[in-house]
């Protein structure tokens, strides 16, 4: 069985191309080893979804074919009842096939760069921090470089370093209010052998986007650095997409302008709707490939890698979510909903400008980092400790806020409208407090 599957591995990476491809060249030890296992139980059980008698799947079902479901569990769902009974049954490890459909087709209506660009169809993922894992499991091996910029989730320490083994590089983020491109050009100049790079935008912690010139810049420096003869993988945790409150900002994937751009980048989007849809709970993600001149084959064997990665580590992705999400999307009030929810966090952004502006005074204390989209915004603390700020708002002025990279983040998509002006008030006594 052993070599069976050693073959399976075998199998796909001579359809990624080998040696004459980035994306084999690209593979970690692990990604190498990695396959979907077409013919283990679940592709024998597809195979045998039309038997009349069909002993496959480790699932249970009435006498009637129904899934046995507990009457005091399906009773909270109110749900059609093809998608209630579809809801307590397995999906495949590479998601629910009609969501991932959907999701392209989004990707497509949402990136206007994508057009005439062929990329992988999107494998379903456990939200955002699993395709992250997905994308260190596949290109990542123990001692490997990724650069990413120095204002950065901390979770990313967690997944590359403690997880797998990889060595973090950061690079300046910002120079005179605008992201620092000679930074990450000077960081991939460093980095010798495969370049790992991620951009995170709207960026957490800063929430900061670029702005439509920095975006064809950076994507200039990924793009010089790969026809130079390198490998390039370029992830974009796109999680926040969408959520842009300022004119002359990029409003669209850094994967667009990425995609088709090099036969030696490979280009990795990673994003979902639990930030973009609010349905933080429902960890529902996905993960999506391309680089140039890819073929089917290549495409599909990396989403075979993936949903392989999907089955070793969850099997697959809840099933529950990804019919919720498919209903919502096909439903005609989807989009003004969403509309509306965002309107209500521009609404904050906004209301933050606003008091920053009203109280230069406030400058004493702290000074905002740039930002423009996303949940979140970031202030530098003025002659003071951040942690000590942090412990004095909380003990003190009943504000809690989040020391991240050496600043205070404010999660401004968690406070009321009306708190917000109160919220900057607070800090500034904070800070003046431990001054």
């Amino acid at each position: 069985m052993k070599n069976n599957l050693t073959e399976l591995a075998k199998a796909l990476n001579a359809n990624l191309g080998l040696d004459s491809s980035v994306a084999y060249r690209v593979l970690s030890e692990r990604g190498k080893r990695m396959y979907f296992p077409h013919k283990g139980i679940l592709g024998q059980s597809a195979e045998a979804k039309t038997a009349e008698i069909n002993a496959t799947i480790g699932t249970a079902f009435e006498n009637d074919g129904a899934p046995l479901m507990l009457p005091v569990i399906k009773k909270a769902l109110t749900l059609p009842e093809k998608t209630i009974q579809t809801s307590f049954l397995y999906q495949p490890s590479f998601g629910k096939a009609p969501l991932r459909k959907k999701w392209g087709e989004k990707l497509l209506q949402k990136n206007a760069n994508l057009a005439g660009i062929k990329f992988s169809e999107p494998v379903v993922t456990s939200a955002l921090t699993h395709a992250l894992s997905i994308s260190a499991s596949l290109f990542l091996d123990p001692g490997d470089t990724i650069l990413i910029p120095d204002l950065y989730w901390d979770n990313y320490d967690l997944i590359f370093s403690e997880s797998y083994g990889a060595s973090i590089k950061t690079f300046n983020t910002f120079t005179d209010g605008n992201f620092d491109v000679a930074a990450l050009g000077k960081a991939l100049e460093a980095e010798g052998g495969k370049k790992v790079v991620l951009l995170n935008f709207p960026n957490n912690p800063t929430g900061y986007t670029v702005k439509e010139n920095e975006a064809k810049e950076i994507c200039k420096v990924l793009i010089s650095c790969a026809e130079k003869g390198n490998d390039v993988v370029v992830i974009l945790d796109d999680a926040y997409f969408g959520l842009v409150y300022e004119q002359g900002i990029y409003k669209e994937s850094l994967f667009g302008l990425l995609a088709n751009a090099s036969k030696n980048l490979l280009a990795v989007k990673l994003d979902g709707p639990t930030k973009e849809d609010y349905v933080w709970g429902f960890r529902v993600g996905f993960i999506t490939f391309a680089f140039k001149d890819a073929s089917d084959a290549q495409l599909k064997a990396l989403e075979d890698k993936a949903a392989g990665t999907v089955r070793a580590t969850i099997s697959n992705v809840a099933s529950i979510s990804q019919e919720i999400l498919l209903e919502a999307y096909n439903c005609e009030s989807y989009e003004g909903e969403k509309q509306e929810k965002f309107e209500t966090l521009k609404a904050r952004y906004k209301k933050i400008k606003e008091v920053l502006a009203a109280h230069p005074e406030y400058s004493e204390s702290f000074t905002a980092m740039p930002f423009n989209s996303g949940y979140f915004m970031c202030v530098k603390i003025n002659g003071a400790q951040p942690e000590a700020v942090r412990e004095e708002c909380l003990k003190n002025h009943n504000l809690g806020v989040i020391v991240l990279s050496g600043l205070i983040r404010i999660a401004f998509s968690s406070v009321p409208l009306n708190k917000i002006e109160e919220l900057f008030e607070r800090l500034n006594k904070a800070v003046k407090a431990v001054k």
